[in-house]
Parts: C-alpha cells; structure tokens; sequence
C-alpha cells in the first residue's frame, strides 16, 4: 500500500518538474540531488535516458566517475558526432583509467562544425594546440566560451588545476544564460575553492 502511494506520488509530478528540480539543485552544488531528480525523470521517461547528458554532467561533479562515463557511452548512441559528448566521456574516464589511457580512447568526432569544436577534439586528442582553439574561436563570443570552458577542462583532465583556472574564469565571465553557462560558473566557483572532486 504505501509502495504504491509512493509510486504515485513520484508519478503525480511531470517530467518537466524533476528536471527543473535537477537543473536548480545543479545551479546550487548539489549534485546528488541533482542526480535523483535527473534518475526521476528517467524513471518516469525511460527512453530519454540516452539524451540526458545534463545528468552525466552532474554524475561528474557528484564524483560518480563511472557513472558519468556510463551516461556519455550511452548518450552517444543519440549524439554520436557531438565533441561535449566526447569530452566528458574523457574526463570521466581520465578519473578512472587516468588522462593517457583516456586520451587513447577519446570518442571520434568527424562532423561536429560548431567553432571551435573540430580543434578542441583534436587538443583533446594529442594533435592540436590551445593555439589553434583560440583562433578558431575568434571574435565569436559563443567560441570563445566554449573554448575556454572546454580548455578550462582538458587542463583538469590534465590535473593541470593552476592552468585550469585562467580559462574557467574567462569562461565565467562569458557564460550565457544556459545550462551551460551554468555549468561554466559552477566549475569556476569549485575550481577556485578547490572543492572540485
């Protein structure tokens, strides 16, 4: 009886209500809550448990590196040509396995075209440079944020944390409104109070 009035009440609630619960306990550093509300919306949308790459996102801040790397080995089979995706199976794996033996197995990326996402893929993979991400960022607002948060966080990857900083705070600075400007503020508040995991 009371199984199913829990039941009930867990679907009494819209999808939409869980992931809004899991986006602001995400905004809030609480991951863990983040993650069940994100597992809520799963449990009510199982089919949308490839798409939730917000939840991998929070899997890696909850320090649930498996997990995380779970989540980005199954949203890649819906996103298979996007360089995030990529990038934080790695970061996830770079936890587990340690940076080399990630890069090693870095998702392929051919046709992701948003600047600058083909030179960030190839840092990640050992055959780029920051050079070459800066310039092709530009002047775009949009590709220097991503830029900078993606090179914010290959220098994590790196454990490279004093290199991580000078890029994590440009791309606080340049964040939008967004789920990941979001993210880009809450990686710079965490990597400035040394509370990352």
């Amino acid at each position: 009886m009371i199984q199913a009035i829990l039941v009930g009440l867990l679907f009494a609630q819209a999808p939409v209500d869980f992931q809004r619960q899991g986006e602001e306990a995400f905004r809030k550093g609480n991951f863990a809550a983040s993650v069940a509300a994100f597992d809520k919306v799963i449990a009510v949308l199982p089919d949308q448990a490839p798409q939730h790459w917000q939840r991998g996102i929070s899997l890696y801040y909850a320090g649930r590196f498996a997990d995380c790397k779970a989540q980005f080995e199954l949203h890649r089979t819906v996103n298979p040509e996007d360089f995030e995706n990529a990038a934080w199976h790695m970061l996830c794996a770079a936890r587990i396995d340690g940076f080399k033996d990630a890069q090693k197995k870095l998702i392929p990326i051919k046709e992701d075209t948003r600047v600058p996402m083909r030179e960030l893929h190839a840092l990640w993979k050992g055959e780029g440079s920051v050079e070459r991400v800066i310039a092709a960022a530009g002047n775009s607002r949009g590709g220097n944020f991503y830029g900078n948060l993606y090179l914010a966080l290959f220098e994590e990857t790196r454990g490279k944390r004093e290199a991580s900083k000078v890029y994590a705070r440009r791309a606080a600075e340049l964040a939008p409104q967004d789920y990941m400007g979001d993210v880009a503020r809450i990686h710079w508040e965490m990597l400035s109070k040394k509370k990352l995991p």
